[in-house]
């Protein structure tokens, strides 16, 4: 596989990464030649890296670290195992121990630049605790969020996890039902809102949507609104100001140490098929996974300056925050990426000189179809663009390489993981070269394989992500689960005892992983599975094609691909079009991938979070309602795809 890009002398012996390798070599007694000899002990021994990397990675925690995981009693469900029993730590304090000197910057589409010095954080976060303990908020209760990505809504989320309350945020642009349909279920004491929030232009004023939401969320005891907006009406006398509480001055924040599970974040599925589920994640998990991720693999210093676009119903925005932990600066930014410009996103990144840049593979190929020419920005500073959400195709492997900065190449990291454990299976790492089509390491400490229909492992050809061994961000629990009835069911009936996370995948021989798709919405025409990926990745490079989505279809027997296109503008579907697309799938992936059907649509369904919703357009060729509209983006979209059913 074409290598787009090879770490330096100084990232193979000075990078945080090596210094932890050469740290765990002499720990463990042996060398590691490169990565891969380190990812091996990580696993194999994993218990005992989890254990070195906590103490290496300046967490805060009290207790003993005699026991570093007591496994669960039955070996079929290890989510009742518990990592670090002994030990308590706080979520907030260690994001605000090592805080540097300017830890947040607020910026939004309308070009509006804010500060926040680490003085003015820490009193926020305190006068903000105040308020909240003045609500009786303490450790289990909920606090909930309805905002964009700002620095008010940080601030809000820091205050209730010092206090050991659990924080959960949805993003604005939810509607009514979406909302309820998860805020509901956990019973917030305590909701943050802002008074609306802007997109491609335009104002988005929420206050109606937030009365509707409490009138029927009854667990909710007070409301506090930020001003987001420039010249709202003034706030109902009802809420709570927060430039009001955060006037009071209230000292120092506090930090309730708890144990290294106690609930954090609830963060939720899709919720494409049914009511989102409401997945409980560990503080002490969180932190663990999150500091592994930002300071080893994605290398991230203190003084450094990490922006990625995320809106607050997205678990990035929770990996994000964690930024704050490494003494960097975390850039908010809320609004639409291509506001006022095509080029926003990498204007900031090059006059606010960041050394990280992340956003979805979704907005990459965005770019890359749009011809916007960041290849006019110097970005001298910029280290690393991260992509996740999706699949990256190989296309926007090359694009990043050959626009962004092309004359002194950058590391352009892959990451994938999900909502399920608000962190990463497979991410970047300074240690490997970056190969076309190929997320670049498997991550330290997770035991991350390919499985067979058979649960056989499989090396060099497609299977099941799967990951066989414990790990500390597993989930705690999900919300009202009897008896863990759910969780069991989303991650461990497949294969008893082996977390199956559904994403089909090929491990490489240089320990690389390509990802296919999502295993759920694999092809299967003739019995021979196929990703979802392998066809996106010819149709969506066509110069005609603005977005696809493919699904497969029962039919007479068998399962035949249907593919769904959205033209570009001025580009015309007709047979001919067809037929070249056709033969672009056939002649770069094979015969079985050619689509038997191709059907023009106006749009192409996606969740909030940036996902293609294939499962929802698969159940509606079977005839089958879907579920949850609230969950999708753009839920008229699906209106197009109704003809199409047992056709």
């Amino acid at each position: 596989m074409t290598v787009l890009w090879q770490p330096s002398s100084t990232d193979l012996k000075n990078s945080r990464m090596a210094r932890f390798r050469d740290l765990a070599a002499r720990h463990a007694g042996r060398d590691f030649a490169d990565y891969e000899a380190l990812w091996r002990w990580s696993t194999e021994s994993s218990e005992d890296f989890w254990a070195l990397w906590l103490r290496e990675s300046g967490l805060i925690f009290e207790g003993s670290l005699d026991a570093t995981y007591l496994p669960s009693p039955d070996p079929a469900k290890p989510y009742r195992g518990r990592w670090f029993p002994n030990i308590r730590l706080n979520f907030a304090e260690n994001l605000c121990a090592h805080l540097a000197p300017l830890p947040l910057v607020g910026l939004d589409e309308l070009g509006r630049r804010r500060e926040w010095t680490r003085e003015r954080l820490l009193a926020e976060v305190a006068s903000f605790q105040a308020w909240l303990v003045a609500r009786g908020v303490g450790p289990g209760d909920r606090v909930a969020a309805i905002v964009p990505h700002a620095p008010e809504t940080i601030v809000a989320m820091l205050a209730a996890t010092g206090l050991g309350a659990v924080w959960s945020s949805c993003s604005p642009d939810f509607g009514i039902e979406g909302i309820v349909d998860r805020l509901g279920q956990i019973e917030p004491k305590v909701l943050v809102v802002a008074d609306g929030y802007t997109y491609g232009g335009k104002r988005f004023e929420l206050r109606e949507k937030i009365a509707a939401v409490l009138t029927r969320v009854p667990s909710i005891r007070a409301t506090c609104e930020y001003a987001f907006l420039e010249g709202a009406p003034p706030r109902p006398a009802e809420y709570f100001g927060y430039a009001e509480i955060v006037a009071a001055s209230a000292g120092a924040p506090r930090f309730e140490r708890l144990p290294f599970d106690h609930p954090v974040y609830v963060l939720y599925s899709s919720g494409t098929t049914g009511k989102p589920k409401c997945i409980v994640h560990g503080a002490g998990g969180t932190l663990l996974q999150h500091s592994k991720e930002l300071r080893l693999h994605a290398d991230l210093n203190e003084g450094d300056r990490l922006l990625y676009y995320t809106t607050c119903g997205w678990m990035m925005w929770n990996w994000a925050v964690s930024t704050l932990q490494a003494g960097a600066t975390l850039y908010t930014f809320d609004g639409s990426p291509f506001h006022p410009s095509p080029e926003a996103l990498w204007r900031i990144a090059d006059e606010e000189r960041l050394q990280i840049f992340g956003a979805s593979a979704k907005y990459l190929g965005s770019c890359r179809t749009a011809g916007v020419a960041v290849e006019r920005f110097a970005l001298e500073k910029l280290r690393s663009v991260l992509s996740t959400g999706s699949a990256l195709l190989p296309e926007d492997f090359d694009w990043v390489h050959a626009h962004v900065r092309p004359a002194r190449p950058i590391q352009l990291a892959s990451i994938s993981g999900g909502t399920d454990i608000v962190s990463c299976f497979m991410l970047g790492t300074p240690l490997k070269p970056v190969r076309r089509n190929e997320i670049q390491a498997r991550g330290l400490g997770m035991a991350v394989a390919a499985f067979d229909e058979t649960g056989r492992p499989v090396f060099g050809e497609q299977g099941e992500l799967v990951c066989t061994k414990p790990f500390p961000s597993m989930p705690v629990s999900f919300w009202n689960d009897a008896n863990d009835e759910k969780y069991h069911q989303a991650y461990f009936a497949r294969f008893p005892g082996v977390w199956h996370h559904g994403d089909f995948v090929t491990i490489t021989p240089e320990g690389g992983v390509t990802i296919h798709g999502r295993s759920d919405a694999t092809l299967n025409p003739g019995g021979v599975r196929i990703g979802t990926a392998e066809v996106y990745r010819y149709v969506e490079t066509h110069p005609s094609v603005a977005d696809s989505l493919v699904v497969g279809q029962a039919h007479e027997g068998d399962e035949r691909i249907v593919l769904f296109v959205k033209m570009r503008p001025g580009a015309e579907f007709n047979e001919g079009f067809v037929a070249d697309l056709k033969r672009r799938i056939r002649e770069g992936a094979s015969p079985r991938h050619v689509p038997a059907v191709v059907a023009a649509v106006g749009d192409i369904p996606y969740t909030r979070s940036g996902k293609k919703v294939e499962m929802a357009v698969k159940s509606l060729l079977r005839g089958e309602e879907p579920k949850n509209l609230e969950a999708l983006a753009n839920p008229e979209a699906l209106e197009a795809y109704r003809r199409w059913r047992n056709t």
